[in-house]
């Protein structure tokens, strides 16, 4: 990567635009009400930025509020353009950046969690191999037939793809992720 470099008075900085980019997950609580959740997206798309992975669920039923958890990639200061635009929008709460979280309480990364459906078909040698790697990745059986097994896996979005990849020769023919939940580490909350 070549950096450009621009004079401010006697100090040359790098340009923001050669800044890297990074991978963030965001944290936004909000109302549970309809539309939320597409001013939400439409704040993204309607920028050109991209999201990796969305998850949205309520956690807080007496107080109507959800949770919605967005990996997105970007230049701190495109992140920090996505953060200060989602607090704008009304029926949002709070916008958390738990990957800048982390590192400013000198944590490490968030917890993040995915799970994943996979569809198995075979039979067999194909299907013992695809039972033993099943049980070496911690995958449960959750539903099977003499021509197929539903596989269950839970865990980082990199064991995922690896259980992924190692599963596809052995007649992986359909794959189900629900995208990322996380939570920062530590006692205090959101």
């Amino acid at each position: 990567m070549t950096a450009h470099l621009q004079p401010t008075g006697s100090a040359y900085f790098i340009s923001p635009e050669t800044a890297a980019a990074e991978s963030h997950t965001l944290s936004v609580l909000v109302d549970n009400e309809p539309g939320v959740l597409a001013r939400v997206i439409g704040l993204f798309s309607g920028r050109g930025y991209n999201i990796e992975s969305l998850t949205v669920s309520e956690t807080e039923h007496q107080a109507h509020l959800s949770r919605i958890t967005i990996v997105t990639r970007g230049t701190p200061q495109v992140l920090e353009q996505i953060k200060a635009q989602l607090e704008r929008i009304v029926p949002v709460h709070r916008v958390v950046d738990l990957t800048v979280r982390a590192r400013d309480l000198g944590q490490e990364r968030p917890i993040e969690r995915e799970v994943a459906l996979l569809k198995v078909t075979g039979n067999g040698e194909a299907r013992a191999e695809t039972l033993r790697l099943a049980d070496a990745f911690h995958a449960k059986v959750v539903d099977a037939t003499v021509e197929h097994f539903i596989l269950e896996i839970t865990g980082k979005s990199s064991k995922i793809d690896q259980f992924i990849a190692i599963i596809k020769p052995l007649g992986l023919i359909e794959v189900c992720r629900t995208g990322i939940a996380a939570m920062n580490r530590g006692p205090q909350g959101m």
